[in-house]
């Protein structure tokens, strides 16, 4: 459709028609635009995530709508696996988790947050598959639920073996380990050095022992010889 403007002459004022041209193109692009933003509901997730076995890994969701909510709109999100239609592995609601998530998945969100973090623990193996996001409420005049079309592709990456390391020695064993090595060799016979020390001390215990008795016996008989008082 289009708008022609003439002036009082006849000749059509080709600027004035491109403006209104413009106009209008603009009036219909904005009301298509409010429309759009108006009458739309989805869930936004990333395409892909990546995470490593053993590891944990979030999954991002937010969602929109154009409805008016009950009083008591009682959100709730909950989360499929594998397929569109695949299992649910968790229900805000209830609190349901499914078996092969036990105790490793955590949903950071509450209502009446239109965006949270599913966070999923010790990535196993098995956890590499797509994981769809799915949210109903309570409206005015009904309940709605939608989910994500596409979902999360989650991959794991294995994780990569880590040699064990040889333990070493305390340095407590290391030094008593080296006492145990001077007094004793690997065969369990007493070490040379010890034995000399041990007979030199026998020697000079025998010499004091034959000496003494000679000591005592010089100094009894000077004593013995002393003129008398």
């Amino acid at each position: 459709m289009a708008l022609l403007v003439s002036l009082p002459g006849g000749i059509p004022d080709m600027s004035s028609v491109l403006l209104l041209l413009l106009a209008a193109a603009c009036l219909q692009a904005g009301n298509s635009a409010g429309y759009n933003r108006g009458n739309t509901f989805g869930i936004n997730q990333p395409a892909r995530l990546s995470g490593v076995q053993g590891g944990s890994i979030e999954i991002p969701f937010s969602f929109y709508f154009p409805w008016e909510l009950a009083k008591d709109p009682q959100m709730r999100i909950i989360w499929r696996w594998k397929q569109f239609h695949g299992e649910y592995i968790y229900i805000s609601s209830s609190g349901f988790i499914h078996e092969h998530f036990k105790n490793r998945l955590i949903l950071n969100w509450t209502e009446p947050q239109t965006s949270g973090v599913l966070r999923i623990l010790d990535l196993k193996e098995k956890d590499q598959t797509v994981y769809f996001c799915q949210v109903r409420l309570n409206t005015k005049h009904r309940i709605e639920q939608w989910q994500s079309p596409g979902g999360t592709q989650l991959n794991i990456t294995p994780r990569k073996h880590i040699p064990v390391s040889t333990p070493m020695q305390s340095p407590s064993i290391v030094t008593s380990a080296v006492t145990s090595a001077g007094l004793e060799d690997t065969e369990g016979q007493r070490n040379p050095s010890l034995v000399n020390l041990g007979a030199t001390v026998g020697v000079v215990v025998a010499t004091a022992v034959l000496i003494t008795p000679v000591y005592v016996m010089l100094i009894f008989l000077w004593w013995k010889k002393r003129p008398a008082d």
